[in-house]
Order: structure tokens, then sequence, then C-alpha cells
């Protein structure tokens, strides 16, 4: 029988972009081995696991899109720029595969990613159901796909805007 969402269940994607930090040189799950910036992001992910069904997906310098509980060894090929980002998606074309996950299924995909990487995957996203910590320059555009915008502070996303997402996913 297939999967069927019960009243009332809340389901999340939290997308964001690896770390030059990696807490470990053990193969352990994405989730794990990344740390930096990226800890404010396991932190949102983990608050939202309180009141959610939380899914986390990396784009990973050396893997693409993968869920973060998916085992990695560490890797030395982190994007850092846009040359970078465009490199990976020529690569691993992890738009794609944000396209296919994020079909359906989940009520809110929450994306803290630079802003060129977040120019590569915007159009993967749904209508209507994004969450974007990104760059000012995209504030518009993410109102037109009627997406809620916040100004990317902090890390990756700041202690306001977490606040902020925990009311959006909160009040679903």
């Amino acid at each position: 029988m297939a999967f069927q969402k019960k009243e009332g269940d809340k389901f999340i994607l939290v997308i964001s972009n690896d770390s030059t930090v990696f807490n470990t040189t053990r193969w352990v799950s994405a989730f794990d081995m990344l740390g930096g910036r990226l800890t404010e992001v396991k932190n949102l992910v983990n608050a939202l696991g309180e009141i959610s069904n939380v899914s986390f997906g990396i784009i990973s310098g050396r893997y693409g899109f993968i869920p973060a509980n998916y085992v990695v060894m560490p890797y030395d090929n982190v994007p850092e720029c846009k040359e970078d980002y465009e490199e990976l998606q020529e690569r691993t074309d992890y738009a794609e595969k944000i396209r296919y996950v994020c079909q359906n299924f989940f009520d809110r995909i929450i994306v803290c990613v630079p802003k060129d990487m977040f120019a590569i995957i915007k159009d993967s996203l749904p209508k209507g159901k994004v969450i974007a910590v990104t760059n000012p320059c995209y504030e518009q555009e993410c109102k037109e796909r009627g997406w809620t915008y916040l100004h990317r502070n902090g890390a990756r996303v700041g202690k306001e805007n977490a606040e902020k997402i925990m009311e959006i996913v909160r009040s679903l």
C-alpha cells in the first residue's frame, strides 16, 4: 500500500549546501560529517523535527544532491563560487534531482543556499511552497512565485529567520 499523509501531518524539506568544515575523517552520514556554516541549518532541522516530519537534503561537492542521512566519506571538492556551482550542476544535475524530490509531497521547502546556487535551482522548486533564505536580489522573484522570502542573515539562516520559519511551520 502506498504511503498516505494523515490529517495534520506536516512534511518539510530543508535544502542547503555542504561546508568546508568536516567533523571527522571517517565514513558517517552527511549530517554528522559536515559542520561549520552548516551547523546553523542542522540546528534548524533538529528544531523542525520536534514539530514536523522533516527531511534534509545537502548539495554536496562530491555527490550532488543527497539526503543528509546518506553515509559519505570526506572529500576535497567543496564548491565555493558560481563557477564551482555550475561545474557541479553540469556533473551531477542536482537541480533535476531537487525538482524530482520536491514534487507534490512536501508542505514547505526551506532553501538556504548561496545566491549563485539559488539561481541554478530556483526553477526546480514548486510555486507557493518555498521559504527562501537568500540574497535580496531574489526578493521580488520570490514574491512573484508565491514564496516566502527571508533575507539571509548569519552563516546560513540566522536566529530571527529560524524563529520565523518555526512560526510558519507551526501555522501549517
